[in-house]
């Protein structure tokens, strides 16, 4: 009798640990990618470019579904409501890092674990084949003479052009209507039907429109030509001033619920690291000015904190933020 009960007993176990996601196989079944902005723009072109071959060092297919909305809040508060158990990633961009002090969310990337912060992007303004504009100066010149008349392209609140815009207005003075779209893809789609006259976007969804000679480049947000774009202007060549801001740009990270275990989180990591790694991913971020990163671990939250850190404090100088920094817990840098 008593070896019938631990006979059991024994079997009872086995089954608990084979249904623990943490001592089971991972991955055994699909995983889902939720991208946090929507198709055609950059978070959505890196996520679609880059997941190929981390499927192949995963050993499983990684279904992409893109959930924009509310500067990527939507998205990412979908993968933080899901099982801590690998299933579920987030391809997100650095807009999280904004939230607090945009009063958008109270969480940001801290509130997740960082699977790897792919790279960094580089940030062109850009307006219709077409525009009268031929640079960025001449933008602002019209602009001064004819406020809140042109229609800049955005994303909301804490999203790439806002911020641009909050810095460049820190130095001058740009006073435009904001029309929102969900994400560059939609944004370049206005562009190309002259529905908004400009808008800053990552060079990684734009830069094809603009060799195709569909689109413009007015600026890059640097503080010199870069090689990409030889025949558009750094910004500072208009604004002088905001050098102070310069470098800065984008990035793309992949993030899991904070409470996923340690070892899922590793098998991630290493298929992620590896699909970064892969040559014909390296040149598509290198084609589309992006710099390859490929952080995992402290080092991508070492990343994460800076950028958080430097950006959240250029907006409240800029007068761009809706909470200080110091109320939420972001040191100067």
């Amino acid at each position: 009798m008593i070896k019938q009960i631990l006979a059991t007993l024994a079997v009872s176990a086995g089954a608990l640990a084979a249904a623990s996601p943490a001592l089971a196989d991972y991955p055994e079944r699909n995983v889902q990618g939720i991208i946090q902005w929507g198709a055609g723009g950059a978070t959505d072109t890196v996520a679609r470019s880059l997941t190929p071959h981390v499927e192949d060092a995963l050993g499983t297919s990684i279904i992409l579904n893109n959930r924009p909305g509310g500067t990527g809040v939507i998205g990412m508060n979908a993968v933080m409501q899901q099982p801590a158990n690998g299933y579920t990633v987030l391809y997100g961009a650095e807009n999280p890092q904004l939230y607090p002090i945009m009063g958008l969310a109270d969480f940001d990337y801290s509130d997740m674990t960082p699977v790897n912060v792919i790279g960094q992007g580089l940030v062109v303004i850009a307006a219709p084949a077409d525009s009268q504009f031929d640079s960025f100066k001449d933008l602002l010149d019209y602009a001064h003479q004819h406020p809140g008349e042109l229609r800049m392209g955005g994303t909301g609140a804490g999203g790439l052009p806002s911020t641009v815009l909050a810095m460049v207005n820190s130095v001058d003075s740009l006073d435009v209507r904001n029309v929102t779209f969900g994400g560059d893809g939609p944004g370049i789609t206005a562009l190309l039907g002259d529905h908004i006259d400009f808008m800053p976007l990552s060079l990684a969804a734009a830069q094809d429109q603009i060799a195709a000679g569909r689109l413009k480049g007015l600026a890059v947000f640097t503080k010199e030509k870069i090689k990409e774009l030889p025949d558009t202007p750094p910004i500072t060549q208009a604004l002088p001033k905001i050098e102070s801001y310069l470098p800065w740009g984008p990035f793309w990270a992949v993030a899991v619920r904070k409470d996923t275990p340690d070892d899922i989180v590793a098998t991630l990591s290493d298929a992620y690291q590896k699909g970064v790694a892969n040559e014909d991913f390296q040149t598509f971020l290198s084609e589309n000015g992006g710099k390859s990163l490929n952080l995992q671990g402290e080092e991508a939250e070492k990343f994460l904190k800076h950028w958080q850190s430097v950006t959240a404090w250029a907006l409240q100088k800029a007068g761009g933020a809706k909470v200080s920094p110091e109320e939420v817990g972001i040191p100067k840098p």
